[in-house]
């Protein structure tokens, strides 16, 4: 493997003490001529010299890394929240370590442990883990923290949630006002507050309406991969459809879900909206390629990621603004995957 150059391998080559290198190569403004300048400049070209900026941070005690833990790069959702929390760093001057969880809690404080490793001043969250003493020890060491998506009930860290239980009540009484009675809801495991919360709103709007929830959760004994999301949304078509009373529209907690309800519907003959209606969670762009279009709750995941930066980014920079909690609201996206039973 090759070596990196180093100031004292460009010292050496151009015939200069190490620290001239330094101060040249750090536009220290000390006083050099402009033909050494010049020389120091070219051997660093020649050699393909690359600064070390964490060595430089560590000396002045100063980070421009910020770290973002997500549960799922695979669902879209995310990507376009750190989407959002680059280009707001990216502006900025910063770099974003970006770690995916793959929902595992374990891995979820290993990503923790590793930001306190690499001095990042700054975190945003989505944690997926009940075990918070990771990300209070965190917080003990200086370190900024948003948390997103999912609330954290700790001191010190300030929240950007949206509203699930308005969206899980909004998407339900969309079906109702179709004119849908038997509305199933598949969802994953009910071990989040959002999936609780979506859970919730559908449960509410169902029980104002005199209707009995029909949920169907996911609970394989086996270990939870974020990949086959879309065969989970198959499986619990399958346990729906297959009930006594089967339903006539099937509410997911996520368009991904959706996406394999709906593939389950077709591998059984079965048109969308025609035979039965399907409402998603999230809003992702899939959802307005895929036939028929996804009608869908729509969650402003691309803002999120760029709101939770700038105001982390506030808070690195000194901002006495106190703890905030700010809380995103759902909009429905009517597309061509729910049938109005009342015509």
């Amino acid at each position: 493997m090759r070596k990196h150059a180093t100031v004292h391998d460009i010292a050496k080559l151009a015939n200069v003490s190490s620290a001239t290198v330094s101060r040249v190569l750090s536009n220290s403004g000390y006083p050099v001529s402009e033909k050494l300048k010049n020389r120091i400049l070219k051997v660093a070209e020649e050699v393909h010299y690359i600064p070390n900026q964490l060595g430089k941070q560590l000396k002045k005690n100063t980070s421009m890394m910020i770290g973002i833990i997500i549960p799922s790069i695979i669902n879209p959702f995310y990507s376009s929240v750190v989407f959002g929390v680059e280009e707001v760093a990216r502006q900025e001057g910063f770099t974003v370590i970006a770690c995916n969880s793959l929902q595992d809690p374990e891995l979820e404080e290993e990503y923790i442990q590793t930001v306190m490793e690499k001095q990042v001043k700054g975190l945003i969250i989505s944690s997926i883990t009940a075990d918070k003493t990771k990300l209070k020890r965190l917080i003990d060491m200086g370190v900024n923290v948003i948390a997103i998506d999912q609330k954290i009930d700790e001191d010190g860290i300030s929240q950007i949630e949206f509203d699930h239980h308005k969206g899980g009540y909004l998407a339900t009484k969309h079906l109702l006002d179709k004119g849908h009675t038997r509305i199933g809801y598949a969802t994953n495991r009910l071990n989040r507050p959002s999936r609780k919360g979506i859970c919730r709103g559908y449960s509410d709007a169902m029980k104002e309406a005199g209707l009995e929830p029909l949920v169907e959760e996911f609970r394989s004994e086996e270990e939870y991969n974020p990949i086959f999301e879309f065969e989970t949304g198959k499986d619990l078509a399958r346990r729906l459809l297959d009930s006594p009373q089967p339903p006539t529209a099937i509410f997911a907690c996520n368009d991904l879900l959706a996406f394999g309800v709906i593939q389950e519907l077709t591998a059984r003959g079965l048109q969308v909206p025609e035979d039965v209606s399907v409402m998603g969670f999230d809003g992702i762009d899939i959802g307005q390629m895929i036939h028929p279009p996804l009608t869908t709750i729509k969650q402003p995941d691309y803002e999120m990621g760029k709101m939770a930066c700038k105001m982390l980014l506030d808070m690195m920079k000194g901002s006495n603004s106190p703890m905030f909690d700010v809380t995103l609201q759902p909009r429905l996206i009517e597309r061509k995957s729910v049938r109005d039973l009342r015509n």
